[in-house]
């Protein structure tokens, strides 16, 4: 490759990708130093970043340039992170969860789906809004209400309000969940499980989840991890649907959520191969700073002035599916 070449390379990318998670980076960086200010230090990295990144959007905005990178950090780089978060769990630890987790997973995901859809007919919410919302809510955020969309084909303004409702009320849940953990009288694993069955987004998940303690992050991200491999038999069901309804329609390929695959087998080789204590330490901190930075990067899409845009009846649809997933996982963890 020639110099000209070698600096049209360069000048593409520095144009795409750079500035992006050079801004989530320096994202990260306040909310690792806002732990050592008071207040803030029982506070993790990943839940300061999200609330940085919110703040930095909606008052400075974010900067046109800069959002390659961040859609980059907030998918390639967080589902990245997420593999190499295997490295933290065994399959013994995997196995913990039992039978009786999955089908509280199974039972919350098929209720919360029916329960949103149904309100979502009875209030006069859009039929395609709806299932953009149930999706999101049910399975996993912001990835489940782009994957729908393949189906659904719903306008770009209804994915936007979608993903917008469900990182708000998503973020809600990642830092209210743990203050009631005490309160609701759930030890880690209870509250793990809690966590994996309702909260919207895996990054959110994570946060709320190592917010309690070890154990309850390493619950909560298998059970997050079960639900959103529920993903591509729940688009299938939709595609169906909608072809049902459209003989012409073409088939639509349900996406395959390739990191959760890589997840279970980096568990698998965990699992198997005992690591030495310096490079499993070293693998577990550019996680954790990796998760910060995708966090951060969902922070900086937030925009919460998309909530208008839409009328108030989807955002009340997506709060009260919220309170439903919460309210019904709850209720099978305390009581099932």
């Amino acid at each position: 490759m020639t110099s000209t070449g070698s600096s049209s390379a360069l000048t593409s990318i520095s144009s795409g990708v750079v500035p992006g998670l050079v801004l989530a980076a320096m994202i990260t960086s306040v909310a690792y130093s806002a732990r050592n200010v008071s207040g803030f230090a029982l506070l993790s990295p990943m839940i300061l970043a999200v609330v940085a990144g919110m703040i930095y959007s909606n008052v400075l905005g974010t900067p046109a340039h800069a959002k390659a990178g961040i859609a980059f950090a907030q998918r390639r780089l967080l589902r990245f992170a997420i593999v190499l978060l295997g490295f933290q769990l065994t399959l013994g630890q995997v196995a913990a969860i039992g039978i009786g987790g999955v089908g509280i997973i199974a039972a919350t995901l098929g209720a919360t789906f029916v329960f949103t859809i149904t309100l979502g007919r009875l209030i006069g919410v859009d039929r395609k809004l709806a299932q953009l919302i149930a999706a999101g809510t049910s399975i996993c955020g912001a990835s489940a209400i782009v994957a729908t969309n393949i189906v659904t084909e719903a306008r770009d303004e209804d994915v936007t309000y979608a993903v917008a409702g469900i990182t708000l009320f998503g973020t809600v849940a990642m830092l209210g969940f743990p203050l009631l953990a005490p309160v609701l009288g759930l030890d880690q694993h209870a509250f793990g499980l809690w966590a994996g069955a309702s909260i919207h987004e895996v990054a959110q998940v994570i946060g709320a989840g190592f917010q309690d303690g070890a154990q309850a992050g390493e619950t909560a991200t298998v059970a997050k991890l079960t639900r959103v491999a529920m993903l591509a038999p729940m688009v299938i069901t939709l595609g169906l649907m909608a072809r049902r309804g459209n003989a012409d329609s073409s088939a639509a390929k349900p996406p395959m959520p390739w990191f959760v695959v890589a997840f279970v087998a980096v568990v698998g080789l965990n699992s198997l191969v005992a690591m030495p204590a310096a490079v499993h330490s070293a693998i577990a901190l550019a996680t954790q700073i990796m998760l910060t930075m995708g966090l951060a990067a969902m922070g900086l899409q937030a925009d919460i002035s998309q909530l208008r845009s839409r009328g108030l009846r989807p955002l009340v649809l997506a709060f009260s599916a919220f309170l439903f997933i919460a309210a019904f996982s709850l209720t099978l963890v305390k009581f099932a």
